[in-house]
């Protein structure tokens, strides 16, 4: 398999969860404004993770152009992440028909906890299985540092949702725009290794 198929593949299965999540959002019987109140936890809930699918997205893409032989590790890597990713639409439906009620809020932060856990295993399948320049390596070290640091934060909005859920919905908040610009230093060493290649 080229990466060419296995980005094809992520691509249809990101632009299905996005799918799949505004369908869960339900058209109210009434044309009243009032109508609309009880649907705005679930248009906060849709919001967040319209943004999350949205951040992998862009650093799954930057991380599988780094890609130059993919292996059965990164394929099973890759589908670990999918299958965890698909979990979303049920997590933001559930939080969100339920007003952030505290059980809902905890299955969303373990949903995201298994995700960010899934995006190191494959960044670390790819690592694994190609080689890299230096300044490519640096930029991959960044970017565990930072999915560790979201690990750490999904974990504690897992503990803190026990004492309010908004604490949690802060921690979300923090590691999304943490990771809303796509990690700048592995286009970077991309266009580094370009060079290096057409040099050797």
């Amino acid at each position: 398999m080229n990466k060419t198929r296995l980005e094809a593949f992520s691509d249809g299965v990101f632009a299905i969860i996005i799918t799949i999540m505004v369908l869960e959002i339900k058209i109210p019987h009434s044309s009243e404004w009032a109508a609309l109140e009880p649907m705005i936890p679930a248009f906060i809930s849709y919001l967040l993770s319209f943004i999350y699918v949205g951040i992998y997205w862009g650093n799954h893409h930057h991380l599988v152009h780094t890609i130059k032989k993919v292996t059965p590790g990164i394929i099973w890597g890759n589908m670990s992440l999918l299958f965890c990713l698909s979990l979303i639409p049920f997590a933001t439906g559930w939080m969100g028909e339920n007003h952030f009620a505290t059980n809902t809020v905890i299955v969303y932060a373990v949903m995201l906890l298994l995700c960010g856990v899934t995006f190191t295993i494959l960044q670390l399948a790819i690592e694994k299985s190609n080689p890299f320049t230096p300044q490519l390596r640096i930029a991959f070290l960044i970017v565990r540092k930072k999915g560790l640091v979201s690990v750490a934060c999904y974990s504690l909005s897992i503990v803190l949702a026990y004492v309010h859920p908004g604490i949690s919905g802060a921690l979300f908040t923090l590691v999304a725009v943490m990771w809303l610009i796509p990690e700048k230093h592995i286009e970077h060493a991309l266009k580094e290794q370009e060079v290096h290649d057409k040099q050797a």
